[in-house]
């Protein structure tokens, strides 16, 4: 039989039950402190059977374990998050691959970027367009194995002229069993800054041209 006077002398049995966080969870304190409670008030001609004890230490192993696990998991997010963060910092002023379906040609300039392909295709084709829906370049770029298929385009239309500077669309395709299936679009752009998004967003960056977007949809840095 457990004797309650032994484990009150060790200042367990003199806590008082209190809720812990929202009043929805179950500390250790409190967990002994309802368990002795029980053992004190239990009918003496039917003693609980060890087997029912060792159930109750079993959970408060649990219960323990769970806290202890909860905290160990809470200071493995602030760590990532924190190294997540020194990581984006280091990318203002840089250049990342990000997804877009447009991009920002200034003066006397080009655009870079790559065309995502799901399988090894034939045929992989970018079309550019311009603010008014004119087609103003277009470039097949042949066979390529699956993965990202880099381009470059100089700024020039179809004739050989520099275009204006302004904004340009972009779509591309690419052959799949025979028939075409658009692809996704990444270019090269600038992270002008970076900002901690709330709601769990982690680390967002600011891109030129493209607006926000998170740090796990950059492709590649340059």
């Amino acid at each position: 039989m457990l004797d309650i006077d032994a484990v009150e002398s060790l200042g367990l049995g003199q806590r008082q039950p209190t809720v812990s966080g929202g009043g929805d969870e179950l500390g250790q304190d409190e967990f002994l402190t309802l368990m002795l409670e029980q053992f004190r008030n239990q009918d003496p001609l039917k003693p609980q059977e060890s087997g029912d004890f060792l159930g109750q230490l079993a959970q408060f192993g649990t219960v323990s374990g769970i806290e202890e696990l909860q905290d160990s998991i809470n200071s493995l997010a602030t760590s990532l998050f924190s190294d997540q963060a020194l990581q984006a910092s280091n990318l203002v002023g840089r250049n990342v691959l990000a997804p877009s379906s447009f991009g920002i040609v200034e003066e006397g300039q080009g655009l870079t970027g790559a065309i995502e392909v799901p399988e090894t295709t034939p045929s992989v084709s970018l079309r550019i367009v311009d603010a008014a829906g004119g087609l103003v370049r277009e470039f097949d770029l042949g066979a390529n194995p699956r993965g990202l298929v880099r381009f470059s385009w100089d700024g020039l239309d179809s004739s050989g002229q520099p275009v204006p500077p302004g904004v340009y669309s972009l779509s591309a395709q690419s052959l799949q069993l025979g028939a075409a299936e658009s692809a996704p679009v990444f270019v090269d752009s600038l992270v002008e800054s970076v900002s901690f998004g709330g709601d769990g967003q982690g680390v967002v960056l600011n891109v030129r041209g493209v607006g926000e977007m998170s740090l796990n949809d950059v492709r590649q840095i340059s």
